[in-house]
């Protein structure tokens, strides 16, 4: 697991540690540290001597990390130039270590270079990128290195022009191939729009974790945490102690989305699924082993519930809502649930002591929450599940996974071959089994994000992706990954 800490506990955390050290000395770390990337950024496209690198230096400290890296790279033969957007507040002593080595200031980007640094602005910065610091970063796509191809970027802890608690990206920013940050994750490497302009993210070691005590903002899982979470037969295992999902979804007129969630279930851990709904016929002939009934209230014992996708929003799919809420188990509801708890503009308020998930996009949580997720998309979520005490699963490309009691968690494998019609269904029916299997929720819902993300991977990469390819990825995805 990787977590990221918001930039008000770095900077505590920071200045408890700089009080134990001689001056400069996290400096001089993290421009070893970035120095080193770049060097192996170089040795990749050519070689490190004679190679031309450029650096972007506004006027914090996140410009002293540039000017202290680039003065270490010139040492090494390297042509180092540095652009200062603001010469009159800049790090002096960076500057000079730069000259010393053999690097110079210059006014305008160079015809070609191998390497861009972008020491612009750091955590501390709010805001998009001003004039002439916008017009530097339209510039870079079209600089090209000795090879002919687009010179890669080095962001210095975070591109930038994003903000760095929640992931947003409010104006022009930078993109980069690598960043190099320091001590730990930041929200913006991890969640928003923001996530997808850091491009590689490499951590350098400062001596921060010693000093950082606070409570992760985000935390992210990786392939070892679902692995573990997710539940496997033993020798003694039958259908039942293995659980049993019970799937309200499709209709007579969307038998698909019936289908669909009823693969995404069977995929799952769980040894049994029963069906509820219309859709029965269809969903018995493409998968006989399920238990298949018309209502919710025929279905029998089950230990969790999937409801919502594809089931309507009349009468009949009011009262299969009412009957999956009054059960005493684990509940997720997806789709059509979600807009049947909307009560005019709002979620109308919603109790249970059993665990609740909730697994909006964007246009339903509007819809629930009363207004768009927005800039902070984790806050956002994190408000509404304490608001109606679910778990919610924001999906996106970095779907994030919010806690009644303030966890936020976001998922790393998101795909853009997930966004095809049904692919939520499929998420629905996984993250079901999950909690009939006994998973807790909000791993459940971590989890199922995790594999769903690599199943639409590895669907994606043939072409266009289906829903229905989402689904047959899983089984593989879910073999290799356990």
């Amino acid at each position: 697991m990787r977590q990221a800490w918001r930039v008000s506990d770095v900077r505590s955390a920071e200045k408890t540690l700089m009080a134990t050290l001689p001056e400069g000395t996290l400096m001089q770390r993290a421009a070893a540290g970035l120095a080193r990337r770049c060097a192996l950024l170089l040795r990749e496209s050519g070689g490190v001597y004679g190679a031309t690198v450029v650096l972007l230096v506004g006027s914090g400290d996140n410009g002293g990390d540039a000017l202290y890296a680039g003065a270490r790279l010139a040492a090494r033969g390297v042509a180092v130039q540095a652009i200062l957007l603001n010469p009159g507040h800049v790090h002096e002593a960076g500057v000079a270590a730069l000259r010393r080595a053999g690097g110079r200031t210059v006014v305008d980007l160079p015809a070609r270079a191998d390497l861009v640094v972008d020491g612009i602005v750091g955590i501390g910065a709010s805001g998009g990128l001003r004039p002439p610091a916008a017009a530097l970063a339209g510039a870079l796509p079209q600089l090209r290195n000795r090879a002919g191809v687009r010179t890669p970027v080095v962001a210095v802890d975070v591109p930038s022009g994003v903000a760095v608690d929640t992931g947003d990206v409010p104006g022009d920013a930078v993109r980069a191939d690598v960043t190099v940050t320091f001590g730990c994750l930041k929200p913006a490497h991890v969640i928003g729009p923001a996530a997808a302009l850091a491009g590689h993210v490499e951590l350098v070691d400062i001596g921060l974790g010693a000093t950082l005590h606070a409570t992760a903002a985000v935390r992210v899982p990786d392939a070892a945490d679902v692995a573990s979470w997710w539940p496997r037969p033993h020798a003694a295992s039958d259908k039942y102690s293995r659980g049993v999902v019970g799937v309200a979804t499709g209709s007579a007129t969307y038998p698909g989305a019936a289908v669909l969630s009823v693969t995404g279930a069977l995929a799952g851990p769980t040894g049994m699924v029963r069906y509820a709904g219309t859709a029965d016929r269809e969903v018995l002939r493409q998968h006989p082993s399920v238990v298949a009934v018309k209502r919710v209230a025929d279905a029998g014992r089950v230990q969790a519930w999937v409801c919502g996708s594809g089931l309507g929003t009349g009468d009949d799919a009011r009262t299969e809502l009412r009957s999956v809420l009054a059960t005493s188990v684990p509940v997720l509801l997806d789709a059509d649930a979600l807009t049947l708890l909307v009560d005019g503009q709002h979620a109308t308020g919603l109790r249970r002591d059993a665990p609740l998930v909730i697994t909006p996009h964007d246009r339903e949580f509007a819809r629930l929450a009363g207004e768009d997720p927005g800039a902070d998309r984790a806050g956002s979520a994190l408000r509404l599940a304490a608001w109606i005490n679910a778990v919610v699963l924001l999906k996106g490309d970095r779907t994030i996974v919010a806690t009644p009691g303030g966890e936020v968690w976001a998922n790393p494998t998101g795909s853009a071959d997930l966004a095809t019609a049904g692919s939520g269904d499929v998420l629905a029916g996984l993250l079901g089994s999950l909690l009939a299997a006994g998973v807790p929720a909000e791993k459940a819902a971590v989890a199922a994000a995790y594999a769903h993300g690599l199943a639409g991977r590895r669907a994606g990469r043939g072409g266009p992706a289906t829903s229905a390819d989402v689904a047959a990825a899983l089984r593989p995805v879910l073999a290799d990954l356990l």
